[in-house]
């Protein structure tokens, strides 16, 4: 009994890994459907391993580790092939040059950057009810949403068409990720309603926002996101 307790969090975490690893796959081979689910999968079970570790205590250096590992693969190298596919169509094509190289390998700076924040945010003991920078399954939805939404109904399609925005697109995520700038927490600090002012805003927009656009509101929720974030910024420490 002890054993299913003190490794219950940790299989969640794994799972998440798995769920990941499979997404990334499907990813690279172009069923975005299967790839959503993985994502969705890994959500869940990275949610879920926090929960279940702090409600059996069983809290371990272990755990930590295999959080950000698996947090690397689904939050980290699936968006960078986000990125990759959406920019593999241009070739080695930029601004109307020829490179030596193709361009959508710089897609994968962003899986460079999510592991840099990874990392600092394993080093860093502030960032219990904020984030330093966005965090990287927010990033993820963001740059996924905007792909899947642009491959199932064509939006977005002002950025797929184009090199130089999917490029601005990767740099401007990436910077993100390790920015200085607060971005909101889902965790209470405390039952007083001026204390969640924030979160309370979120959750109404969202629900707006999903409710109208569904599929195609899921990336523009995280860019509401980062809009209310930046509009609370001195509720958030």
């Amino acid at each position: 009994m002890d054993f299913i307790k003190n490794n219950l969090a940790n299989a969640l975490t794994l799972a998440n890994l798995f769920a990941g690893c499979v997404g990334a796959i499907h990813l690279i081979l172009g069923d975005y459907q299967t790839t959503a689910i993985c994502l969705i999968l890994s959500s869940v079970f990275d949610f879920f391993d926090g929960f279940v570790a702090r409600a059996l205590k069983s809290n371990s250096n272990l755990g930590l580790q295999l959080d950000s590992l698996a947090d690397m693969v689904s939050f980290g190298v699936i968006p960078g092939l986000t990125m990759y596919k959406a920019l593999e169509p241009f070739g080695a094509e930029l601004l109307g040059m020829h490179y030596p190289f193709e361009i959508k390998y710089l897609g994968l700076i962003v899986t460079v950057f999510s592991c840099l924040r990874l990392a600092i945010f394993n080093l860093d003991e502030e960032q219990r009810y904020y984030f330093k920078g966005l965090n990287t399954p927010t990033n993820t939805v963001l740059l996924f949403g905007l792909y899947y939404a642009f491959k199932e109904t064509g939006n977005f399609s002002f950025l797929f068409d184009h090199e130089l925005l999917l490029i601005l697109l990767t740099l401007l995520t990436s910077w993100l990720l390790i920015s200085p700038i607060r971005m909101m927490a889902m965790k209470f600090k405390s039952k007083q309603l001026k204390d969640n002012y924030p979160k309370i805003v979120l959750l109404v927009g969202g629900i707006v926002i999903l409710a109208i656009f569904q599929v195609v509101g899921i990336p523009m929720l995280v860019i509401y996101y980062m809009l209310v974030s930046l509009i609370f910024q001195g509720q958030l420490k």
